[in-house]
């Protein structure tokens, strides 16, 4: 089984580009505390790579920013390139989900994610006893 759940700050702003033959990818970086601080009580922070394809791409390059708190689920994924004759290896988040947990900024793009209107989504429902709803 191969399964990451994460819940970081992205680092930067999310890059995109396409393949080749015109698929959307999007990568970011996220930043995830530790449980724990180090031994002289400083919090330390993984840097985890991620990276979204397809509509999931669009819609991370749209909504998401620098700073922007997110949920991500995927699978761990590692690599391997050359670069100056070095092999390198490269290990990331193929993201199959990305869950936007705050919003940073204030692009115009994102005016429409999490909008808000006047009327409370949780107001008071009271229920009538001769109407059960099952």
């Amino acid at each position: 089984m191969n399964k990451v759940y994460l819940i970081g700050n992205l680092t930067r702003d999310p890059e995109h580009r396409a393949t080749t033959t015109g698929i959307s990818v999007c990568t970011f970086s996220l930043a995830v505390n530790r449980r724990f601080a180090s031994q002289d009580g400083k919090k330390e922070a993984d840097f985890v790579p991620i990276v979204t394809w397809r509509g999931l791409a669009d819609t991370c390059i749209k909504y998401l920013r620098k700073g922007s708190q997110v949920a991500v689920s995927g699978s761990l994924q590692t690599r391997t390139y050359e670069k100056d004759g070095v092999k390198r290896y490269m290990t990331e988040v193929v993201a199959d989900e990305v869950e936007f947990l705050n919003r940073v900024g204030g692009s115009e793009n994102r005016d429409d994610y999490n909008s808000h209107s006047d009327e409370n989504p949780f107001r008071d429902i009271s229920p009538v006893e001769d109407e059960v709803p099952f």
